[in-house]
């Protein structure tokens, strides 16, 4: 278990590392390393990361799409994030292709609502996310229990962080090029 400042160096130093958001704790490491993640998890390909980001601003140089679809996308950002969303988009090239490997040209994008993972972001950058866990098993709520399970990974200490995590994983959203699928129901409801 490490400090906030300790975390951050981590993560600037290609590291995996271990932070709690307003859903559930992330496994989060720079995009460029993102096969780490995989095989921390023993996660199948199939099953893309998510980039993370400190602002809603800081999403749209990820994504590529029409001025009009762009506009779409920022309404929903604009609404509901930060927040337990993310929207999978067409992928900038930005975004290497092993944070979804079978589909390189998606991503899932987020902004957690919670000020120490938005803080933790803003110093290292956009990272690729996912809940900390190994594959097939249920999220790691606990950062203890985080720091048991995966040994490597640098763990913020959070006994003195109030920590208000749902316990729910984010509402994931596709677009189709016309309207929102939801992939995976969370709190927040998406209307078409």
């Amino acid at each position: 278990m490490v400090s906030v400042s300790v975390l951050i160096e981590k993560a600037i130093a290609k590291q995996v590392v271990s932070f709690p958001t307003d859903t559930l704790p992330a496994l989060a490491v720079k995009p460029n390393h993102s096969e780490l993640i995989f095989e921390l998890k023993q996660r199948s390909y199939e099953k893309p990361l998510i980039l993370m980001t400190s602002s809603v601003e800081e999403i749209w140089q990820y994504v590529k799409g029409t001025s009009k679809e762009l506009k779409i996308w920022q309404n929903v950002a604009n609404k509901y994030l930060p927040g337990g969303l993310t929207m999978v988009l067409p992928a900038s090239s930005l975004i290497p292709a092993t944070m979804n490997p079978l589909n390189p040209n998606s991503i899932g994008v987020r902004v957690p609502n919670f000020p120490i993972a938005q803080e933790i972001l803003k110093q290292t950058g956009a990272l690729a996310t996912t809940s900390a866990n190994l594959s097939g098993e249920e999220a790691l709520t606990n950062m203890s229990e985080i720091a048991q399970k995966f040994p490597s990974v640098y763990v913020l200490d959070d006994n003195n962080i109030q920590n208000q995590n749902s316990g729910l994983a984010s509402t994931v959203i596709k677009w189709t090029g016309e309207n929102w699928q939801t992939l995976r129901q969370g709190k927040i409801r998406i209307d078409n």
